[in-house]
């Protein structure tokens, strides 16, 4: 069985290649997508991609990952920087969690250098833009280890 993991971006992600290109990049999140399922081939692995700028929507997704995911990659947007909601979500579902940021958000106004996720997350990948995407995955299949 091919293992598969769960990527998951978080509010206004649906408009990456058109919000603050220059912090953000030009590219968009379908580009992103394809990315991701180019590297997927490469891993091995198959994975599922959604947005939602809902916090319940991605709490509910994440619930909904245990026991049908190896792990997440989740760029939780702003609700990195102010929900506890979904780190007791990520810290419920016993799955390996890593966190992405598109931009260096140590580098950036001080209310984006605290991270509630980070503290429940395997890692953070932080500043690559649309790269750090495949990097997170390398990283989580890495992590994972060879499947059983």
């Amino acid at each position: 069985m091919t293992r598969t993991i769960l990527i998951l971006n978080g509010p206004n992600l649906n408009l990456l290649g058109t919000r603050q290109p220059e912090v953000y990049g030009p590219t968009t999140l379908n580009d992103v997508e394809e990315l991701c399922q180019a590297k997927a081939k490469q891993l091995n692995v198959e994975i599922e991609f959604a947005q939602s700028n809902h916090e319940g929507v991605l709490i509910d997704l994440l619930h909904a990952a245990r026991g049908k995911h190896a792990g997440v990659i989740l760029n939780a947007g702003a609700y990195t920087h102010t929900s506890v909601a979904l780190m007791d979500a990520i810290s419920s579902i016993m799955l390996p969690v890593i966190e992405l940021h598109l931009s260096n958000i140590h580098a950036r106004e001080a209310f984006r250098q605290t991270s509630y996720i980070s503290k429940v997350c395997v890692g953070q990948i932080c500043g690559f833009g649309a790269s750090g995407y495949p990097l997170a995955m390398q990283a989580l299949t890495d992590y994972l280890g060879e499947p059983a």
